[in-house]
């Protein structure tokens, strides 16, 4: 049970910390709750669209935790197997509500400028988070999978349901996307004559 037993550990041994948890030590699991919540809500943040739905994927994602803590392999970083159950738990939330009703085709899924790796570089990642935001959900979800999270397109497919050549559409589409995103919020960035070479490039 979550926040059950109050039994004692030793908060400075992470080992400790964790047995305790799965003992049903309710301060041990504050503990740990306290000292991964940011970075989980960040995680939880990134796949969602508001802080309502990111605080319902990490209540969920907490409670997967705790009630799986017994299978977490002491071996491996403990961030790691976080995380992994995090993005699994935003994607499953993202599945349930979000999928079928984004089908239909808009505006947004018209073709894009070629993407310019160096005019990325020249933005901060926070920058890029929150730009990434304003991509669609079901192109979004696949970009930060492949490029933040580091799945490969075989398992962003599985994750998500989808094939394989949908995962590598969404995600030119991502990255294009997230071009015009830039050049809209930090034109400074591109060179006057940019549009123009770019579209005729992808005319040949």
């Amino acid at each position: 049970m979550l926040f059950g037993k109050k039994i004692s550990f030793d908060a400075n041994d992470f080992d400790a910390v964790v047995s305790a948890c799965i003992a049903g030590n309710s301060q041990a699991q504050r503990h740990l709750y306290k000292q991964f919540f940011g970075y989980s809500k960040s995680i939880c943040l990134r796949y969602t669209s508001t802080t309502e739905e990111a605080e319902e994927v990490l209540n969920e994602g907490f409670l997967k935790v705790f009630n799986n803590l017994g299978k977490y392999d002491s071996t491996h970083p403990f961030k790691a197997w976080l995380r992994t159950i995090m993005v699994n738990t935003a994607i499953s939330y993202y599945r349930k509500h979000k999928k079928h009703s984004e089908d239909v085709i808009s505006l947004e899924d018209a073709p894009y400028p070629k993407f310019e790796e160096d005019v990325i570089s020249q933005i901060t990642a926070d920058e890029i988070l929150e730009l990434i935001q304003r991509i669609k959900p079901v192109y979004k979800n696949v970009f930060l999978l492949y490029v933040v999270d580091g799945y490969n397109h075989r398992e962003i497919a599985d994750l998500l349901q989808i094939n394989e050549a949908t995962v590598r559409s969404h995600y030119v589409r991502a990255r294009a996307r997230l071009q015009h995103l830039i050049k809209q919020y930090y034109p400074n960035l591109f060179p006057s004559d940019w549009a123009v070479k770019t579209f005729r490039g992808n005319e040949n």
